[in-house]
């Protein structure tokens, strides 16, 4: 079930499902430590002495208040005559969640309501040792474990706190949690459990006829049980409402602090723009980890998440944002890099938000023979983020730090770690990280990161480098023509093999990631080879459906609907927000003029239409029906809809009318 509307700050992220449940909740880092992982938080309502979870209730919208991180959703039970409008944040500053439930009575009489609150914390990511009580103190419940708490509690505009609640076990000798007493409207009152552990609080509203009503409730995390009864009396002194108003204010002042690209895609595209920002930035760390997505549905195919920092995903994204004027990201995940990258100068698969390596399924050694686990296009990508922020910024100071242990560094093994043969790089894993050979995204990637390595070593003034790196990368562009091209079929493959030497087998399969050739400047978008290369992905890959877009490669079977193995079906694997932007990059950079754009802005209208009314962009879409596959959010998805805009705006600019 996708991430409908992620609401977050630096240190503390809520995920919300498409039932409007909390179902993730990562404290003190974005992606790491989640204390929900896909439990989710329910949310009751109890009117004319019936009671019903919001799960049952119609979702007439779930999306966000234009231009910030704060939820709007209207729910609605018609045999009630309730409406619900509830709207969520995290403060911009402190680890609390808020959220505000106007309650709208559409009777002609006088009603009673309680509102119920469920929360099934598993924290640091089980259910085990935690402990969930009621604090007379604070008049909340808390949860914790070790150095971790979390404290709810509930406020309405009439003054009123909890009226109820209940701590209780679940998941044990078949206790299935409180949630389950709160269903005939009454709470228990225990006031402390421990294990496997859950609680639901209650509050009380009196509604005229006609007439509406506002509560407040909030969830503040903290280290130690002084911070959270601190922060509780922190939202009650300055007032939930008041500290939801900063945060949708800074959103706005965050958002649109840069100019908005002027173009001729139109006002849907624009606000996704827009919010793909803000998205982008809800699932960055504060230490500067650009986190894949925090979507942990996607444990039940692999027991794993993608809540990791992949060096390429954050490169991808930190240049989206830094073309759109948001250096501050950008610098921060350098740093994270800086302080990740091994000795030797390459970076591992991935990492936690803490800087440690994150799990890998690629082995150190295969058949007896050793080998290094990389995917060199997440080196070289660092590499080319750190040159075009510079480029763009021209922030000598902020670069300086960066250029001799990182970019050069980086420059050293990309240099090295070539074969003298044919000057491609050594075997790497691909992009997708499932097969290992030499690959003409990867080997683009490294051209392009030598050719930055260059301009790097030129700036500083190391003209013995700058040769260095600049030969490395012309050995690597003629290595690329001439090994990965191939005339017979007209344009690029996607990997040869090669043993002493010499090529063993060549892999023609059609694959989205030939597009690097131009995304990294080895050939411009319209040199022959280039345009004979992108049209047979374009037709090969292009999902023959009404939903359309562009799989990754032919017969993809990652996350399959159907039987992929052939074309026959004319579905090559799953359309990707991704790949299929990466084509519309390619029609902007080959247009002469601006009528010429017109494909790509189909294409980019293509994506604004499957995104999710919220705006969020999943990773892959149903082939059938056009419904989120994988995860959803995928940062990557929104930082490609935000460079392609970007680009398509440059070229636009550039461009004569006709």
């Amino acid at each position: 079930m996708p991430r409908d509307v992620p609401v977050g700050n630096d240190n503390y992220l809520v995920m919300f499902d498409r039932d409007y449940q909390i179902a993730d909740l990562y404290y003190p880092h974005v992606g790491m430590e989640n204390h929900v992982l896909g439990h989710p938080f329910k949310f009751g309502v109890l009117v004319d002495g019936s009671f019903s979870w919001t799960t049952k209730w119609k979702k007439q919208s779930i999306g966000y208040i234009e231009d910030t991180l704060a939820t709007n959703v209207l729910l609605s039970n018609e045999e009630k005559s309730v409406e619900i409008v509830s709207n969520d944040c995290v403060d911009f500053v402190a680890p609390i969640f808020l959220r505000k439930v106007t309650v709208r009575n559409l009777s002609s009489r006088q009603r009673k309501l309680r509102l119920f609150f469920h929360h099934d914390f598993h924290i640091r990511g089980n259910a085990i040792g935690d402990t969930a009580y009621f604090d007379p103190r604070t008049g909340g419940l808390i949860h914790y474990k070790t150095d971790r708490y979390f404290l709810a509690n509930v406020l309405t505009s009439a003054g009123d706190g909890v009226y109820q609640y209940a701590c209780g076990v679940k998941e044990s000798d078949g206790a299935i949690g409180t949630w389950k007493d709160a269903e005939d409207g009454e709470l228990s009152g225990s006031p402390i459990a421990q294990g496997s552990v859950d609680s639901v609080l209650s509050t009380k509203l009196e509604l005229g006829a006609a007439s509406e009503g506002v509560l407040y409730y909030w969830i503040v995390a903290g280290k130690t049980y002084d911070e959270v009864q601190r922060r509780n009396e922190f939202v009650k002194v300055r007032s939930p409402q008041r500290l939801m108003k900063r945060t949708i204010d800074f959103w706005r002042l965050w958002v649109l602090k840069e100019p908005i690209p002027q173009t001729d895609l139109g006002e849907k595209i624009i606000n996704l723009y827009k919010r793909s920002l803000l998205i982008a930035k809800s699932q960055t760390d504060g230490e500067g980890a650009v986190i894949a997505a925090n979507d942990t549905d996607i444990l039940q195919f692999n027991k794993d998440t993608y809540s990791y920092m992949w060096p390429r995903d954050g490169a991808f994204v930190t240049m989206a944002l830094a073309e759109s004027g948001y250096r501050v990201i950008s610098g921060k995940f350098f740093e994270f890099c800086l302080g990740s990258i091994l000795e030797g100068g390459w970076m591992f698969h991935k990492y936690q938000p803490d800087k440690s390596a994150g799990s890998s399924w690629h082995p150190w050694i295969v058949g007896g023979r050793k080998q290094l686990p990389i995917q060199e296009d997440e080196t070289a990508l660092v590499v080319i983020s750190l040159w075009k922020h510079f480029e763009q910024f021209r922030d000598i100071d902020l670069i300086k730090p960066f250029y001799s242990p990182l970019a050069k560094k980086a420059g050293y093994f990309m240099t090295e770690y070539r074969d003298p043969s044919n000057g491609l790089p050594l075997d790497s894993y691909d992009l997708w990280e499932e097969r290992r050979g030499r690959f003409t995204f990867t080997s683009s990637s490294v051209y392009a990161g030598l050719v930055c390595a260059s301009k790097f070593a030129r700036v500083f003034g190391e003209d013995e480098i700058e040769a260095r790196f600049a030969t490395a990368a012309e050995e690597v562009r003629r290595g690329i023509l001439e090994y990965l091209f191939d005339p017979s079929v007209g344009r690029f493959l996607r990997s040869i093999n090669v043993e002493d030497g010499k090529v063993v087998s060549k892999d023609s399969t059609i694959d989205s990631s030939l597009s690097g050739v131009f995304l990294f400047g080895v050939l411009p978008a319209d040199d022959p080879r280039v345009e004979g290369t992108m049209k047979q992905v374009e037709e090969a890959l292009t999902v023959k459906t009404t939903v359309g877009g562009l799989a990754r490669y032919q017969r993809d079977r990652y996350q399959q609907l159907s039987d992929y193995t052939s074309n026959n079906n004319g579905i090559p694997g799953n359309p990707w927000f991704v790949t299929t932007l990466w084509m519309a990059d390619w029609y902007t950079e080959r247009a002469r003029s601006r009528s010429e754009l017109a494909p790509a802005k189909k294409i980019i209208e293509w994506a604004a239409s499957h995104a999710l009314p919220s705006g969020v962009m999943a990773e892959q879409l149903n082939p059938f029906d056009g419904s989120p596959v994988s995860v959803s959010p995928l940062t990557w998805s929104h930082a490609a809809l935000v460079e392609a805009v970007n680009r398509y705006s440059r070229r636009f600019a550039a461009l004569p009318q006709t």
